[in-house]
Protein backbone atom coordinates (compact mmCIF):
# COMPACT_ATOMS: atom_id res chain seq x y z
CA UNK A 1 0.00 0.00 0.00
CA UNK A 2 3.36 2.53 0.96
CA UNK A 3 4.40 1.59 -2.67
CA UNK A 4 1.16 2.97 -4.26
CA UNK A 5 1.47 6.36 -1.95
CA UNK A 6 5.02 7.08 -3.34
CA UNK A 7 3.72 6.76 -7.13
CA UNK A 8 0.65 9.03 -6.36
CA UNK A 9 3.38 11.79 -4.33
CA UNK A 10 5.54 11.43 -7.53
CA UNK A 11 3.20 11.91 -10.19
CA UNK A 12 1.66 14.94 -7.84
CA UNK A 13 5.11 16.48 -8.13
CA UNK A 14 5.29 15.79 -11.47
CA UNK A 15 1.65 17.57 -11.94
CA UNK A 16 3.15 20.84 -10.17
CA UNK A 17 5.72 21.35 -11.93
CA UNK A 18 3.84 20.82 -15.27
CA UNK A 19 1.52 23.59 -14.08
CA UNK A 20 4.34 25.89 -12.96
CA UNK A 21 5.68 25.38 -16.65
CA UNK A 22 2.80 25.48 -18.33
CA UNK A 23 1.90 29.29 -16.55
CA UNK A 24 5.27 30.27 -17.12
CA UNK A 25 4.59 29.56 -20.89
CA UNK A 26 1.26 30.96 -20.89
CA UNK A 27 2.78 33.94 -19.02
CA UNK A 28 5.88 34.42 -21.91
CA UNK A 29 3.03 34.00 -24.39
CA UNK A 30 0.83 36.82 -22.69
CA UNK A 31 4.14 39.28 -23.23
CA UNK A 32 5.04 38.33 -26.78
CA UNK A 33 3.43 41.24 -29.82
CA UNK A 34 2.42 39.59 -32.31
CA UNK A 35 1.73 41.72 -35.76
CA UNK A 36 -1.14 41.27 -38.03
CA UNK A 37 -0.64 43.41 -41.71
CA UNK A 38 -2.91 43.53 -44.12
CA UNK A 39 -2.46 44.73 -47.89
CA UNK A 40 1.04 46.00 -48.64
CA UNK A 41 1.33 47.19 -44.47
CA UNK A 42 -1.60 49.61 -45.31
CA UNK A 43 -3.06 48.41 -42.09
CA UNK A 44 -0.95 46.69 -38.77
CA UNK A 45 -2.36 45.79 -35.65
CA UNK A 46 0.00 44.82 -32.59
CA UNK A 47 -1.45 42.17 -29.86
CA UNK A 48 -0.19 40.47 -26.84
CA UNK A 49 -0.72 36.94 -26.36
CA UNK A 50 -3.78 37.38 -24.32
CA UNK A 51 -5.19 39.17 -27.40
CA UNK A 52 -5.09 42.67 -26.31
CA UNK A 53 -4.38 45.44 -29.02
CA UNK A 54 -1.31 47.20 -28.26
CA UNK A 55 -1.40 49.70 -31.04
CA UNK A 56 -2.70 50.21 -35.08
CA UNK A 57 -0.32 52.00 -37.49
CA UNK A 58 -2.53 53.16 -40.71
CA UNK A 59 -1.00 54.20 -43.70
CA UNK A 60 -2.64 57.93 -44.68
CA UNK A 61 -3.46 56.43 -48.62
CA UNK A 62 -5.68 53.46 -46.91
CA UNK A 63 -7.96 56.25 -45.36
CA UNK A 64 -10.24 57.46 -48.87
CA UNK A 65 -13.33 59.14 -47.70
CA UNK A 66 -15.27 58.13 -50.13
CA UNK A 67 -14.62 54.02 -49.06
CA UNK A 68 -14.46 53.95 -45.75
CA UNK A 69 -15.71 50.18 -46.24
CA UNK A 70 -11.93 49.37 -47.72
CA UNK A 71 -10.40 50.78 -44.87
CA UNK A 72 -12.76 48.49 -42.74
CA UNK A 73 -11.79 45.70 -44.20
CA UNK A 74 -8.32 46.21 -44.18
CA UNK A 75 -8.47 46.28 -40.75
CA UNK A 76 -10.59 43.30 -40.19
CA UNK A 77 -7.49 41.90 -42.55
CA UNK A 78 -4.97 42.81 -39.87
CA UNK A 79 -6.93 41.78 -36.99
CA UNK A 80 -7.54 38.26 -38.01
CA UNK A 81 -3.84 38.07 -39.47
CA UNK A 82 -2.02 38.52 -35.70
CA UNK A 83 -5.13 35.98 -34.17
CA UNK A 84 -4.30 33.58 -36.46
CA UNK A 85 -0.42 34.35 -35.55
CA UNK A 86 -1.45 34.28 -31.82
CA UNK A 87 -3.46 30.99 -32.31
CA UNK A 88 -0.83 28.96 -33.87
CA UNK A 89 1.85 30.36 -31.54
CA UNK A 90 -0.36 29.22 -28.44
CA UNK A 91 -1.29 26.08 -29.76
CA UNK A 92 2.78 25.30 -30.54
CA UNK A 93 3.12 26.12 -27.28
CA UNK A 94 1.04 24.54 -25.00
CA UNK A 95 -0.44 21.67 -27.01
CA UNK A 96 2.93 19.81 -25.71
CA UNK A 97 1.39 19.92 -22.44
CA UNK A 98 -2.10 18.33 -23.49
CA UNK A 99 0.11 15.23 -26.26
CA UNK A 100 -1.49 11.86 -25.16
CA UNK A 101 -3.95 13.36 -22.24
CA UNK A 102 -7.25 12.16 -22.62
CA UNK A 103 -9.10 14.84 -20.29
CA UNK A 104 -12.59 15.49 -20.76
CA UNK A 105 -13.14 18.92 -21.48
CA UNK A 106 -8.88 19.44 -22.97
Amino acid sequence: MMRGMGNMQGMMKKMQKMQKEMEQAQNDLNGTAFTGKASDDAVVVTFTGDKQMTDISIKPEAIDPDDPDMLQDLIIMAVNNAMNEIDTKTQATMGKYSKGMNIPGM
